[in-house]
């Protein structure tokens, strides 16, 4: 009766997080391939990238704290 409500909220928010990581990730992977491709590296593209891995770094221990299951992704699977 007390603990519906709040399973709920979890399962949506855990959700919102796996979202979250998989954004984090796809930004993070095109700030490397940026600074990959670019032929002068600046200090603000390096820490652009920087910024971005640690956002990614940040959602994943989140979630690894909180004990979340992610989607397994068919791409990253190689038969």
């Amino acid at each position: 009766m007390f603990g519906k409500k709040k399973q709920k909220l979890r399962n949506k928010y855990d959700a919102l997080l796996l979202d979250a990581i998989d954004l984090a990730a796809a930004q993070w992977e095109h700030a490397k391939q940026t600074q990959r491709s670019v032929r002068e590296e600046d200090s603000e593209l390096i820490a652009q990238t920087k910024l971005e891995g640690a956002k990614y770094a940040f959602l994943y221990a989140e979630a690894r704290r909180r004990k979340v299951r992610g989607r397994v992704q068919s791409s990253i699977i190689e038969h």
